[in-house]
This record gives structure tokens, C-alpha cells and sequence, in this order.
């Protein structure tokens, strides 16, 4: 105990020993006492000599304090103390004391080379991770920072080693979900450091609910009012989701875009921003920036844009950007944002076009900064952000570039002057005094034109009044004085990347840019002349339009034909000079740092030189602008000729597609018109079925009621035997009379014809004897009249049989007739007591069966009727049907006839097509550049093309 008193500062009476001696004895004893608190006392030594003399104790106890970890897991005290030591020795945050003794580099170097030491075997981060999981603060806490100082110094292989480590990552995922808010705290920390640059990591993270996590703690802290946690969460958010497409689409899945609108809800009061706020503010933009920046994939992008509409999150953006008292910084920051959350998304670019902001009257929120990007008393960087939204709002948006031309052409113009458009905002701008507000504003309406040849064609009708008494000037007049009186440098490149854009694809712009007779002489003159070297970029730009002016030309004006251009170059500048001041272009520092991402971002007003947009118009026209040049004029009227045919071809097929798309709508009609009659026929058919079904229940009910009546009948007959005779009747009676007189009738009918039968037998007789005239005929005579006379023999003998039968059943009838009538007569007087009886019973009977008949047949009569109704309906429903399939059959009449009509106009297609490929081929012989329609030429595409045709030439 002496001897660490000495260590620790105490007294002493020998002489005090050196640092390193003492920590060689304290590493002695670590390693060599037996007792756990001597090994405890002399760790905790170590750790109070550890910031002093870190060197010392790194080199000689590391070795030492991995192995306390190993072997005295159960001593949470000696863990902790083992834990802390490591980290000073391997940290480089050291006290300011430390830092003026050391150089930051030699501390760098000392806690990379402890750190690699550490790392060499993988288990002891493997060990490390272990002790991460203790719950015990003691050990824990420690463990996280000695971890995270780990990855700050050799960051790629502790991920690793994490990485392949079974269940590394989850193990330090716990440490969110922490009660204690330092061990929290410091696991976002570590968290950080782990997901920097490792994909792999950053999706396991992801999976293993970190969004939730850090969400829950951004809102516990208070949004963008929390502390440095905030900042922390969201540093960790921006590593996971930067550059990391599966993230991002998990992120926006999981609905998480939903819950940053609260980030957002700033107060009305928006004085005393502290800056904790204002870097929350920063993070949590620049969080929106990444889920929808140009450089994510486009489907992922607009997805995200949507998502951001739908849940009002660019609209509390938009309230952000109208409100007073934001930090400059901030509202530049929320501009970029808005730019980004808009562009190429034409919903968003909707609403942005609609909002306005809080002023009397309300202005539109785009002539608003439109105003602060013109104006040159507002910051740099916010009028670089106000010039980057305008774009975004332009970006593929057809709609928006009409509106803005629009308020330029002379008949939207408001007269009497009470309000400012966008469009006088950007005149103003590009003809004022400062350089700046020239370029930006020539951008902006570059961006309003931007591959829209209608548009650049009506913004040629914008006239400018210059001055009072002089007669006005047109918009394109007025651009190329400007840019031949000399000014600024920043202000030429501006005006000249307008033109170059107004006049690219548009032959009438071309021919109104040539119609002035000036324009042509300034451009060859400030392209042959030797000027310095911050003059190259104008006169790499004037080559660019004049190329623009020889390649969309049209001809249409003799003095400025393509061949008359090419001939003054030749004489005035040279082929081999204008080509080489074409190169300046894409040579210039400034374009390829312009050509690397949209936005505009620069580090001064002087070097915004070029836009984004523009950059991508030379690198397609840089090459064929050099091919046009070099050009005979035998070339030139080939190449007229098969651009003719080739646009006759063009609108032969814009024609036929136009007649397919016409069909296709046809037919879409008439599958509709189908598919409608087609349910209608189902729904005629359940209705038919329905009421055959109904028929059916009738006809069984009218059966039914038959059998009931049958039934009564048969009770009625029951009552009335008393008034029959022996079960017969007097009307059966007389029905066997008249019976019995049909039988006498036939009786007479056979008799008579039983005569005709003899009268006839006779004749034939007399007849055979009469002839005689040959022997032969006699024989065959008489042979046939035995015949004929056996047949009638047979007759008269069926005849005969029949009428004794018949007589048989009339003696038989009349017989039964006699008895009737005896019985009737005997019968008589026993019916005279109880006659008046009878006959009352038998009336009374007779009424009620009346009655009951007259009611069943009011019954039958009904159903019948109901029956014709129902049949007629029936009828009716069949001849609709019956309709309907003839119209069916009619329309899939048609659409066969429409597909036929539509196959021959594919192989016309097919025809057209085979032409225009072999005139392209014929083309490619001559050497005239053919561009495919949805192909986009690239520079390195030009490079190989002028190769072609050098090895031609040679």
C-alpha cells in the first residue's frame, strides 16, 4: 500500500521513482498478484497514470488490461477501471494541456497505431462486444466509448470485424433502447461512426428498427427545439439514408416520411433562433434533401415527392419559406429543399405555382423570389438557391414554361402597371446594371424555353419599348445589342447562352437572329480576333451560335444561306481556328464544374459562368456544329433532300400513328360499348331466368289448384249417390242411347256398303263370261278374275264378320238399355216419402258446388291471364335479347374489321420503316450524322464519328 501511495501523490521518504519504472511495476503486479484487489488497486493506477503518460501505458500495459478483461469478468470494478484505461491510451481526446505539448499530428499517429495493436486479434473486439451487452453502467459505458474511439481511428476494419461478428451489429443496436440517457446518448454516437461509407451496415441498422428508434427520440427531445441528441439522430439518419437506395425506399415504405412534417412547425414568433435550432433546422433539410436529390434513382425520387405532397410536408415547407424573421441561412436552405422536393414532379410543381405569399395584395411566391433573385443587395447564396427553385419549378414542366412566357407576351401584360409579373422581373433583370442579375435572369428564361420550340417561337413576338419617342424593340433585337456594347464579361456569357438556347431546334428564331445585319459581322469579328484569355469563353460561346445559325438554318434568306456562312468562315476565321475557339468550351474549368450536378453552387459571384442545363446543349451540339462546318454544298443539298424525305417520311408515319392511335381509341369505345351490352345481356338473361323461374312457381301453383279441384269434385259426387241409380245416372242414360244410335247408323252405313260389294261381284261375273276372243287372253282372264274375285270374296268376308260383331254389341247395348229403364221404373216409387228432402239437399248441394266451381274458375281464369302476361313479358325479354346479340355480333363484326385495317397499316408502317433505314444508311455513306429518335448523341459518340470521317477523307 506504501508504494501506491507514492504512485498516487503521497508522501515518501526515499526518492521518487520515474514514471516508467512505476508503470512497470504496476503492470508486474496486474499480471502476478493473486489477490483480485491488488490487481483492482494497481489498474486503477494505471488508469490515473494513463492520461500522463499514455505512450508508456500503452506500450507496456495494453497486453496486461486485455487480459483483466478476459479473466475478471466477474469484478465489474476492475472492468470498468481496465475499460477507461484503454480508452485514454487509444482516444486522442486529450485536454488542451496535452494537445499544446504534443502535435495533433503525433496524437493522430498514436491513437491509430494503439488502435491497430488492438485490433490485430479480431477477439478482442469480439471480447469488446461482450461487455458491451452488460448492463452494469460501469462496464458499459466505458465499453461504448472505447468502441467508438476504435471506429473513429480505424474505421473500416472495426466494421469489418463488427460485420462478420454473429449478431455484432444487433448487440449495439440495444444500446438505443437504453434507460440511462448517456449510454443512449453515446450508442448514437457509436452508431455514427459504424454506419459512415459501409452499405452492409447501414441496412442491417436500418432492418433492425433504427428509423423508429430515432424518430422517438427526435420528438422526445423536441424536434428542431431538442439539444445536441437531436443533431446526433439526425447525423445518424443522413449516414443511413445517404446514397443508400434499399434505406431510402424502406424509409419512405415505412411511412417515416410522415413523421418529419412536425420538424417543421415553426411558431409564429421566429425571433431568438438559437443555434442548437438553426443546426437541427440545417439537418433535418438537408435530411429532406437526400430522400429526393436529382442523383437518386428517378422512380425513387418521385415516389418520395409524392409522398411529400400527400402528407403536407411541402406545404409546411412552402409556409417556412413565406414566413418573416426565418435566418437567411435557414431560408436559403428551405429554397434549395423546396427546389428539390418540386423538381420534375409535376403535382408538386402545381401547387408551388399556386402558393402565395402573406402580402396586401398577395403575390405569387415565384414573382416574390424572383424579386430577391434580381435584386443585388440579397446574399450570393440566396440568390444562387432562388435561381436553382426557379429551374426546378421549369424542369420538364411544360405547363409552368407557357405560364412564364405568357406574362412577356403583349397581350398578357397588365396595363396599368399595379402588378409585377415574372416575366418583367426577368426583363428588368437581364437589362439592368449588375452582371449578376443579367445572368441569372438570362438563365432563367433559357430554363423557360428549355425544348420547347413553340415557346421560343412566341417569345420572338416580345417587343421592348428602350427608350420614350423611339419605336420598340423586339426581345431578341434588344439581347444582341446589349451583347455588342461591351459588357461585362459574366453578362455576355449569359446573353449568349440564352441565344444559344432560343435558337437551338428553332429555324424561325434562326431566321429572325440572321434577319438583323449586324449580328453576323460582331459574331465572326469577336470569333477571328486574337483576343486574352478571359475572352476565350466569349468567343468559344459567339462560334457556338454561329454554328447554331449555319446548322438549324433553313435557307430561307439568300444573303445568309448555309453555304454563303460556311464561305465566310473560311475566308474570315478559318475552319481549323473556329473549331479550335469552339473547344474553349468544354476546355473551361467552370463547365466541367457546372456539368456535375444541377444546382448552382458557387464559391463567388465571378465564377458563375455556366448553367447545368446548357452544358449538356453543347456536349450535343459541340460535334455536329464541327461536322456542319467542314461541309461541301453538294453535301448540304443531299442532306436537304434526305431531310425532306426523311421529315415526308415523319409525318407519313406521324400520320398512320396517328390513324392507329385514332383506331385504338375506336376500339377501346367499342370494347366498352361491348362490354356494356354484354352485361346488360347477363343482367336481361338472370331477369329472363328469374321470371321463367316465377312462370314455373305459377304453373305448379294452377297444378296444384287443379288437383284441389278435382279433389272437391270428387267430395261433391260422395254427396250426391243418393241420386244416382245403381252409380248411373239419367244423363249416362241418355249418353248410351245416343251411343246405341251411332251403332245403329254404322250398322246401315256397312249394310249399304256390304250392297255396292255384291252389285259389283256381279258385274264382274257377267263381265268374265262376255269375254272369250283368244285362249290365251281368255286363261289370263280368267286367271285374274279368279284372283280379283278371291280378293273380294276375303273382303266380304271381313265385312260380314265385322258386322255381326257389331250387331253382337248392339243387342248387347240394348239389353242393358232394357234393364235401365226397368230399374228406373221400379225405382220410382221408393223415392216418394223422402222426394221433397231430396230434392232440397240436391238444390242446396248444386249451389255450393256452383259456387266452389265458379271460384276455382275465377282461380284458373287469373292464373291464366297472369300466365299470357308473364309469357308476353317473356317474349319481350327474348327479343331484347335476341337485339343485343345482333349488335354483338355487329360490333365484333367491326372490331375484326378494324384489326384487319390496323395490320395493313403495320406493314405500311413496316414499309416506311425499311425506306427510312435505308436512306439513314445512304446517309451514314455520305457521312451526315443520323440520330436515332430517343437517342442522345454523347460527345464521346462525336469523337468516334470525326474519326470515321477523317479515315474517309483520307
Amino acid at each position: 500500500m506504501n508504494f501506491l501511495r507514492g504512485v498516487m501523490g503521497g508522501p515518501s521518504a526515499g526518492p521518487q521513482p520515474s514514471g516508467a519504472d512505476t508503470i512497470q511495476k504496476l503492470c508486474d503486479r496486474v499480471a502476478s498478484s493473486t489477490l483480485l484487489d491488488d490487481r483492482r488497486d494497481a489498474v486503477r493506477a494505471l488508469k490515473s497514470l494513463s492520461k500522463k503518460y499514455r505512450l508508456e501505458v500503452g506500450i507496456q500495459a495494453m497486453e496486461h488490461l486485455i487480459h483483466v478483461l478476459q479473466t475478471d469478468r466477474s469484478d465489474s470494478e476492475i472492468i470498468g477501471y481496465a475499460l477507461d484505461t484503454l480508452y485514454n491510451v487509444i482516444s486522442n481526446d486529450l485536454e488542451e494541456e496535452e494537445q499544446e505539448e504534443n502535435s495533433a499530428k503525433q496524437v493522430d499517429d498514436l491513437g491509430s497505431q494503439f488502435t491497430e495493436i488492438f485490433i490485430k486479434q479480431q477477439e478482442n473486439v469480439t471480447l469488446l462486444l461482450t461487455l458491451v451487452e452488460e448492463f452494469d453502467f460501469h462496464v458499459r459505458w466505458p465499453g461504448v466509448k472505447l468502441l467508438t474511439s476504435l471506429l473513429k481511428q480505424q474505421g473500416p476494419q472495426v466494421q469489418q470485424i463488427i460485420l462478420v461478428s454473429p449478431m455484432g451489429v444487433s448487440r449495439l443496436m440495444d444500446l438505443l433502447a437504453d434507460s440511462r440517457e448517456v449510454i443512449r446518448n453515446d450508442g448514437v454516437l457509436l452508431l455514427q461512426q459504424l454506419t459512415k461509407s459501409n452499405a452492409a451496415i447501414q441496412k442491417i441498422v436500418a432492418f433492425e428498427n433504427a428509423f423508429e428508434r430515432l424518430l422517438d427520440i427526435i420528438t422526445e427531445e423536441g424536434n428542431s427545439d431538442g439539444g445536441i441528441v437531436v443533431e446526433d439522430c439526425l447525423l445518424l439518419l443522413q449516414n443511413l439514408l445517404k446514397n443508400n437506395n434499399s434505406n431510402q425506399n424502406f424509409f419512405k415504405e415505412g411511412s417515416y416520411i410522415q413523421r418529419m412534417k412536425p420538424w417543421f412547425e415553426v411558431g409564429d414568433d421566429n425571433c431568438g433562433w438559437s443555434a442548437q435550432k438553426v443546426t437541427n433546422l440545417h439537418l433535418m433539410l438537408q435530411l429532406v434533401r437526400v430522400l429526393v436529390s436529382p442523383t437518386n434513382p428517378p422512380g425513387a425520387t418521385s415516389s418520395c415527392q409524392k409522398a411529400m405532397f400527400h402528407c403536407g410536408l411541402l406545404q409546411q415547407l412552402c409556409t417556412i419559406l413565406m414566413a418573416t424573421g426565418v435566418p437567411a441561412d435557414i431560408l436559403t436552405e428551405t429554397i434549395n429543399t423546396v427546389s428539390e422536393v418540386i423538381r420534375g414532379c409535376q403535382t408538386n410543381q402545381d401547387y408551388f405555382a399556386s402558393v402565395n405569399a402573406p402580402s396586401n395584395p398577395p403575390r405569387p411566391a415565384i414573382v416574390v423570389l424572383l424579386m430577391s433573385m434580381v435584386n443585388e443587395r440579397q446574399p450570393f447564396v440566396l440568390r444562387c438557391a432562388v435561381l436553382y427553385c426557379f429551374q426546378c419549378f421549369l424542369y420538364k414542366n411544360q405547363k409552368g414554361q407557357g405560364e412564364i412566357v405568357s406574362t412577356l407576351l403583349p397581350s398578357t401584360i397588365d396595363a396599368t402597371g399595379n402588378s409585377v409579373s415574372a416575366g418583367q422581373l426577368l426583363c428588368g433583370g437581364l437589362f439592368s446594371t449588375d452582371s449578376l442579375s443579367n445572368w441569372c435572369a438570362a438563365v432563367a428564361l433559357a430554363h423557360a424555353l428549355q425544348e420547347n420550340a413553340t415557346l421560343k417561337e412566341q417569345l420572338l413576338r416580345v417587343q421592348l419599348a428602350t427608350s420614350i419617342g423611339n419605336p420598340p424593340v423586339s426581345l431578341l433585337q434588344q439581347c444582341t445589342n446589349i451583347l455588342s456594347q461591351g459588357s461585362k464579361v459574366q453578362t455576355r456569357v449569359g446573353l449568349l447562352m440564352l441565344l444559344c438556347t432560343w435558337l437551338s431546334n428553332c429555324s424561325i428564331a434562326v431566321t429572325h437572329f440572321l434577319h438583323n445585319p449586324a449580328n453576323v459581322p460582331f459574331l465572326t469579328g469577336q470569333i477571328a480576333e486574337n483576343l486574352g484569355e478571359e475572352e476565350h469563353l466569349v468567343q468559344g460561346l459567339c462560334a457556338l451560335l454561329l454554328g447554331i445559325s449555319i446548322y438549324y438554318n433553313d435557307n430561307s434568306l439568300e444573303n445568309y444561306r448555309k453555304e454563303k456562312l460556311k464561305q465566310l468562315i473560311e475566308k474570315r476565321i478559318g475552319r481549323e481556328n473556329f473549331t479550335e475557339k469552339l473547344g474553349f468550351i468544354s476546355k473551361h474549368e467552370l463547365y466541367s464544374r457546372a456539368a456535375q450536378k444541377p444546382q448552382p453552387s458557387f464559391s463567388s459571384p465571378d465564377h458563375m459562368m455556366f448553367d447545368h442545363e446548357f452544358t449538356k446543349l453543347v456536349k450535343e451540339l459541340e460535334g455536329v456544329i464541327s461536322k456542319a462546318i467542314y461541309k461541301s454544298s453538294e453535301e448540304d443539298k443531299k442532306e436537304e433532300e434526305v431531310k425532306k424525305t426523311l421529315e415526308q417520311h415523319d409525318n407519313i408515319v406521324t400520320h398512320y400513328k396517328k390513324v392507329i392511335r385514332e383506331q385504338d381509341q375506336e376500339m377501346e369505345e367499342l370494347k366498352q360499348r361491348i362490354n356494356t351490352l354484354t352485361s346488360q345481356n347477363e343482367q336481361l338473361q338472370a331477369t329472363v331466368t328469374q321470371q321463367v323461374s316465377q312462370i314455373q312457381q305459377h304453373k305448379d301453383q294452377y297444378n296444384l289448384l287443379k288437383v284441389q279441384l278435382g279433389k272437391d269434385t270428387q267430395h261433391h259426387n260422395s254427396h250426391s249417390d243418393t241420386f244416382q241409380m245403381n252409380g248411373i245416372q239419367t244423363e249416362e242414360v241418355s249418353k248410351l242411347k245416343e251411343e246405341l244410335e251411332e251403332w245403329k247408323n254404322k250398322h246401315d252405313l256397312l249394310q249399304g256398303q256390304l250392297r255396292e260389294k255384291d252389285s259389283v261381284i256381279e258385274k264382274l261375273n257377267s263381265s268374265q263370261l262376255e269375254m272369250g276372243s283368244t285362249e290365251q287372253s281368255s286363261q289370263m282372264s280368267k286367271s285374274g278374275g279368279l284372283e280379283h274375285n278371291s280378293e273380294l270374296q276375303k273382303e266380304l268376308e271381313m265385312l260380314r264378320s265385322q258386322i255381326q260383331l257389331q250387331s253382337a254389341e248392339i243387342s248387347k247395348l240394348q239389353m242393358e238399355n232394357q234393364k235401365l229403364q226397368v230399374t228406373n221404373a221400379t225405382s220410382d216409387p221408393v223415392l216418394g216419402d223422402s222426394g221433397a228432402t231430396a230434392a232440397a239437399t240436391s238444390s242446396e248441394l248444386e249451389a255450393r258446388l256452383e259456387q266452389e266451381v265458379k271460384e276455382l274458375k275465377s282461380k284458373v281464369q287469373a292464373l291464366s291471364e297472369e300466365k299470357e302476361s308473364l309469357k308476353q313479358h317473356l317474349d319481350s325479354s327474348s327479343s331484347t335479347v335476341a337485339i343485343l346479340q345482333d349488335e354483338k355480333s355487329k360490333l365484333q363484326r367491326e372490331v375484326a374489321e378494324s384489326k384487319k385495317e390496323q395490320d395493313d397499316l403495320l406493314v405500311l408502317l413496316a414499309d416506311q420503316d425499311q425506306k427510312i433505314s435505308a436512306l439513314k444508311i445512304k446517309l451514314k455513306d455520305l457521312g451526315v450524322p443520323v440520330e436515332d429518335e430517343d437517342d442522345i448523341e454523347s460527345g464521346d459518340q462525336g469523337d468516334e464519328d470525326e474519326d470515321v470521317d477523317e479515315e474517309e477523307q483520307d
